[in-house]
């Protein structure tokens, strides 16, 4: 689920497209790497369509913003499994030893208002409550006082929901994200919640620009008529 080409909600294993594509999947990416001799963290992208084909598009050479969902669904500490390969060490597991067990979504906290096309939102944070629980793993460094600059990035934490299955991360990604509290800061913690509760987010049958027909088929019929 994204807005602007940018990311708000990510999970593993994608709801969008059966076993055997995402096997493909991860046999290109792995031919890929191979193929130029690659040996480091790295995140090969690909766009799948209605048919289940998918395109490259591009690999980035660095531990992804949503490494997360990757490690819970897989049980691989991907940092550490970094740092040492930059140590000269070598990998802790081998392709064939990767299997995925549960489902994991990761939901992007932004200081943002989705209510006001997403302006940024910085300032200072006067309050924080961080939801916890079995399944649950928030990232973040925002404290009660922190001072959020208007310079950067405007993500202030990764909330990320595992489970057995898909019900039950989105469950409990629901309730963590309605305990989640960051005040002081306008957020996109609002949005989620609505989204969690989406027909087609439900279902799983969603595209790359489903977030951005929806927020304007509804401010659409907010305008008041000429």
């Amino acid at each position: 689920m994204q807005r602007r080409r940018q990311k708000l909600i990510e999970e593993a294993p994608s709801p969008g497209i059966n076993p055997e594509t995402r096997e493909e999947i991860t046999q290109a990416a792995v031919r890929l790497a191979e193929s130029a001799e690659y040996a480091n963290a790295g995140t090969v992208e690909f766009l799948a369509d209605e048919d289940e084909s998918f395109y490259f598009i591009e690999m980035n050479t660095r531990i992804q913003v949503e490494h997360p969902i990757t490690e819970m669904v897989t049980g691989v500490d991907l940092v550490k499994e970094q740092l040492k390969v930059a140590g000269g060490e070598g990998l802790s597991v081998g392709q064939h030893e990767i299997s995925l067990a549960g489902h994991a979504i990761e939901f992007r906290v932004n200081a943002e208002d989705p209510e006001n096309d997403f302006f940024p939102s910085p300032g200072e944070v006067t309050a924080v409550e961080v939801p916890g629980g079995p399944g649950i793993r928030v990232d973040t460094a925002v404290f009660a006082g922190y001072e959020i600059p208007p310079f950067y990035d405007s993500m202030v934490g990764k909330l990320i929901a595992y489970g057995t299955d898909r019900d039950e991360a989105l469950a409990r990604g629901r309730r963590a994200l309605e305990e989640y509290r960051l005040e002081g800061i306008k957020t996109t913690i609002p949005l989620h919640l609505r989204l969690i509760d989406d027909e087609a987010f439900l279902s799983g049958e969603y595209d790359t620009g489903y977030l951005e027909r929806l927020l304007g088929e509804e401010g659409s019929s907010q305008r008041e008529p000429l």
